[in-house]
C-alpha cells in the first residue's frame, strides 16, 4: 500500500446534532457504513454540563466529532488511507440536506 492520506474537516450547524449525541452518532455511523468503511471500535465522552466528543477507529483510519452546543455546531474530521470509501463519504456528507460549511483538505503524499 502506498503511503497516502485523505483528510476532510467540516463544521455542521445543527441544533439537534449538537444537543443530542445519539442523533449525531447514528448519523455518522450511517455515513461510515454507507461509504464502505469498516468500524473497528468507538469511544466517546459526554462533558458536563454539555458537550460531546466521539472517535471511531476504522480499519481505514478514523473519524472524530466534537460538539459545541452553546453555538449549535459540530466539528467533524475524517482521515482515510483508502480513496474510494473516502470519496463516497464526501459525496454522502456534502449532499445531505444539512447546513455544512467546511474546509476540505485532500492530501495525497
Amino acid at each position: 500500500m502506498k503511503a497516502m492520506m485523505f483528510n476532510d474537516r467540516c463544521w455542521i450547524n445543527s441544533y439537534s446534532m449538537s444537543h443530542y449525541p445519539d442523533i449525531l452518532t447514528r448519523y455518522c455511523e450511517e455515513i461510515l457504513k454507507d461509504s464502505g468503511f469498516t468500524i473497528l471500535s468507538k469511544i466517546d465522552h459526554h462533558f458536563e454540563p454539555q458537550g460531546y466528543t466521539c472517535v471511531w477507529l476504522l480499519s481505514e483510519s478514523h473519524l472524530a466529532v466534537h460538539t459545541f452546543p452553546e453555538e449549535e455546531k459540530v466539528y467533524i474530521e475524517m482521515s482515510s488511507c483508502i480513496k474510494e470509501p473516502f470519496k463516497e463519504y464526501l459525496d454522502i456528507l456534502y449532499t445531505e440536506n444539512i447546513d455544512v460549511w467546511y474546509k476540505n483538505e485532500i492530501r495525497d503524499r
